[in-house]
């Protein structure tokens, strides 16, 4: 099972939305919230190639983008590839 990592921040609708499709397919994650740990917003940042806004998500240390960039490779089928899923989960 891939190491999947998501910053995110209270009262995040997005941070929500992304975090219900990964509860969906039913993998596990480290949810980093960066608010409680402040400190942590510049790695996500820098991890993030610049982008600045929540949710920022990793999979096995690749940067997948937010909310918008996991739903749409979800679509596309290649989310479940990513989290080595079969394509009828």
């Amino acid at each position: 099972m891939p190491r999947i990592e998501i910053y995110t921040q209270p009262f995040c609708g997005y941070c929500y939305r992304a975090k219900k499709l990964l509860d969906d397919k039913g993998v596990e994650y480290e949810e980093i919230d960066i608010m409680e740990q402040p400190a942590r917003r510049g790695e996500m940042i820098e991890r993030a190639g610049g982008r600045s806004s929540t949710p920022q998500i990793f999979i096995d240390g690749q940067g997948i983008g937010g909310s918008d960039d996991i739903a749409a490779m979800n679509r596309k089928g290649e989310l479940d590839t990513l989290l080595g899923l079969s394509s009828a989960s």
